[in-house]
């Protein structure tokens, strides 16, 4: 078994890739490898609603390849799927939409390509406007037909400066509870 993790943070040490590695470090404890994916800075484009991809019905979307490409190819082999985001202005970063909405969509005209992997968010936020982030994110993951797995309370942690989330205590429980959680689900559902 296997879990990509997918940041969205332009920072690739930052807050969100720091608790993306306490769930990893959980699940690889587990036996279930994990990947993590910098998403997070590179150039992406959003959905252009061409539709496209319902019409060619190869899985694929058809704007140029880019990170929300090759992460989507990544996705499709996961048998899990960590999507971590700092909070911007109370939502997911524009490369974070970017992959919600051309991965969720090319997902769903071509057979539901990520119906029952298991699926997870983690949230990285200064102070406030991160529920609804987490909101993004697990309205993906639902109506993508996953499996979401709770934790003991929503799967955020609190810092601004790089390594501030560290000091978080009751935010990485709920990361190692998430990566607890989630291993348990994943196992349950390959027995």
């Amino acid at each position: 078994m296997n879990v990509l993790a997918v940041s969205g943070s332009p920072r690739p040490e930052g807050n969100t890739a720091r608790l993306l590695r306490t769930v990893c470090d959980v699940l690889e404890g587990e036996g279930i490898a994990t990947e993590v994916y910098q998403l997070g800075g590179n150039a992406v484009r959003g959905c252009t609603g061409c539709y496209a991809c319902a019409e060619n019905q190869d899985g694929r979307c058809v704007l140029p390849d880019d990170a929300v490409s090759e992460c989507f190819e990544k996705m499709k082999a996961a048998d899990g799927i960590l999507l971590g985001s700092p909070t911007y202005f109370a939502d997911v970063t524009t490369e974070m939409k970017a992959l919600v909405d051309r991965a969720g969509f090319v997902a769903r005209v071509n057979g539901d390509l990520l119906r029952r992997k298991v699926g997870a968010a983690v949230v990285a936020v200064r102070r406030g406007g991160a529920v609804h982030v987490f909101d993004t994110l697990n309205h993906f993951f639902l109506i993508s037909g996953m499996v979401v797995p709770g934790s003991i309370y929503w799967n955020l942690g609190f810092g601004l400066k790089p390594g501030e989330v560290e000091g978080d205590e009751e935010g990485l429980q709920t990361m190692t509870a998430l990566g607890e959680n989630m291993a348990w689900v994943m196992k349950r559902l390959r027995a």
